[in-house]
């Protein structure tokens, strides 16, 4: 590998990973980073939460200091955007028209916001929140009374508002579908974060879909599509995000909803790889292809990749886990609760901030959401790696003894 050269487009968390594993399973040829942002690769998940709330600094959310990089002989081009990539010459071409030769290429590009095609998207004081200039430009004109409005009832926008209100903002929360988090839990938890958000002051409105953002006075307002207007000092939009695969689909790779890859994170080219938010992979614990917006997908599927460059078959299991910190609450997910057809809630979900929701197809336990409530979170992450499930009767029952729940399918 002496004198070969890899490449990594995109200074993400995968990036990141990807680099250390290389030259920890002994890739020592060249390794360059290659990112369209200033910074070092840092924690994105904090940008709604921590960095936002002013609690840390960016560079107290990189996910390793500069010198790290250095030690490992790692060069980070950052503020630098790639072109094109000439898979017969084995070239990527940068903005400013370099053509940099690779021997193994790695495409960490991970996902963008989703714009909302409505007039007024783009005016002053109207926000997008997905990276560290996003998070300046709305910190700065954070204060207390100022009014928030907030479209998009997902994750990310939920986090927004807690964030915000907790910074004394007057904070409207704005959800096309019929609920908040519709796509990605149940009814049940959809009604207990809307409770917990109103209770914390955040007012928040579902069905509601903005037409149009208008700007007088340097205020802000938005418009929906039955006829009522918010007033606000800012407003952010989160409606979602796109994997950025035009690279990989100008270069001829086979992309789905996202690139495809196999189980060594490789593309439809043996030389090209790719790791992270922007893969079309297959999960062989749900056996289906999918893709994950998620910090523990990319930093495993980084490492399977460097594995596989550095000639070790290590083929990528990994169970699909996230978070999510809003107010007092800690949600962990395990799983992915898609096609569940019983759920069952231990603990309090109406009244109290702690509980366990276990999604199950027939006996089969898919995943779980788990509020504050970190012993169930580990023993189902645990369940579901093993390719177990639980007894329902027991979890069912506040008194049971969980360590008993775990079954064999």
């Amino acid at each position: 590998m002496s004198g070969q050269s890899a490449i990594i487009i995109g200074a993400s968390h995968a990036a990141a990973q990807a680099c250390v594993s290389l030259r920890q399973g002994g890739w020592d040829g060249a390794i360059t980073v290659i990112g369209d942002e200033d910074a070092l690769p840092y924690h994105r998940p904090p940008l709604s939460k921590d960095f936002l709330s002013g609690a840390k600094e960016l560079s107290e959310i990189l996910i390793r200091p500069a010198d790290s990089y250095e030690q490992i002989n790692v060069e980070m081009r950052l503020g630098t955007r790639v072109g094109a990539i000439d898979r017969e010459a084995k070239t990527v071409l940068t903005e400013d028209c370099e053509h940099l030769p690779y021997d193994k290429l790695i495409l960490t590009t991970g996902a963008r916001v989703r714009q909302l095609p409505v007039p007024g998207e783009d005016l002053d004081g109207v926000f997008y929140l997905r990276d560290t200039a996003d998070v300046m430009q709305i910190k700065a004109g954070v204060a207390d009374g100022k009014q928030a409005v907030i479209i998009g009832g997902g994750y990310i926008g939920l986090e927004t508002a807690a964030s915000l209100r907790k910074q004394g903002m007057d904070v409207t929360v704005l959800e096309a579908m019929p609920r908040i988090l519709q796509r990605v839990t149940a009814p049940e938890l959809s009604a207990f974060y809307k409770r917990v958000h109103m209770e914390e002051g955040v007012n928040i409105l579902e069905g509601v879909m903005a037409s149009e953002i208008k700007q007088a006075d340097k205020r802000l307002s938005v418009h929906t599509s039955c006829d009522q207007s918010f007033d606000a000092d800012m407003v952010i939009i989160g409606i979602g995000v796109i994997p950025n695969t035009e690279l990989a689909q100008m270069a001829g790779l086979e992309i789905g909803n996202g690139i495809i890859v196999n189980e060594y994170g490789q593309t439809s080219d043996p030389n090209i790889y790719a790791a992270g938010d922007v893969t079309w992979h297959y999960n062989p614990i749900y056996k289906r292809h999918i893709r994950l917006e998620s910090v523990p997908n990319a930093t495993e599927q980084a490492k399977v990749v460097a594995a596989h460059i550095n000639g070790t078959l290590k083929p990528y299991n990994s169970l699909p886990w996230f978070w999510s910190d809003q107010f007092d609450l800690k949600l962990q997910i395990a799983g992915l609760s898609e096609g569940y057809d019983d759920l069952i809630i231990r603990g309090d979900i109406e009244n109290s901030r702690s509980f366990a929701a276990f999604y199950f197809q027939g006996d089969r336990l898919l995943a779980v959401d788990a509020v504050n409530a970190p012993r169930e979170f580990m023993m189902s992450k645990m369940t579901l790696t093993k390719g177990m499930t639980l007894d329902k009767l027991i979890i069912a029952d506040p008194d049971g003894d969980l360590k008993s729940a775990m079954k064999p399918l």
